[in-house]
C-alpha cells in the first residue's frame, strides 16, 4: 500500500463548540492546535480545520448525484465502503 499524502481543508462553521463535539467526540478526531476562531483536527491522517464564521452565509449549491441533491461544497471519508467491500462508482 502506498504512503498517505495528507491534505488540508478548511471549512466554515458557526459554532466551534458544536464542531469540537462532532469532530472530536462523535467522529473521534484528535484535536490539534486551536484558537478562539478555529480548531485543527486529524481526520485519518489529514488536517481539517473548522473556522468560525459569524453572520449568514450563502446557501450551498446542490447537484444531482444518484437521485440525491448533494450539497456543494462537501467532503467525506470513504471508510465504510472499504469495510463493506463495496466499490465506488468510477464514472
Amino acid at each position: 500500500m502506498s504512503e498517505l499524502t495528507p491534505f488540508h481543508i478548511a471549512f466554515p462553521v458557526d459554532d466551534l463548540h458544536a464542531a469540537r463535539h462532532f469532530y472530536g467526540t462523535v467522529l473521534g478526531c484528535r484535536e490539534g492546535r486551536s484558537s478562539d476562531e478555529w480548531i485543527d483536527f486529524d481526520l485519518f491522517g489529514h488536517q481539517i480545520v473548522a473556522h468560525r464564521v459569524a453572520g449568514p452565509r450563502d446557501t450551498a449549491a446542490h447537484n444531482p448525484v444518484d437521485g440525491h441533491a448533494v450539497p456543494v461544497p462537501h467532503f467525506g471519508v470513504g471508510c465504510c465502503a472499504r469495510r463493506s467491500g463495496r466499490r465506488w462508482p468510477t464514472g
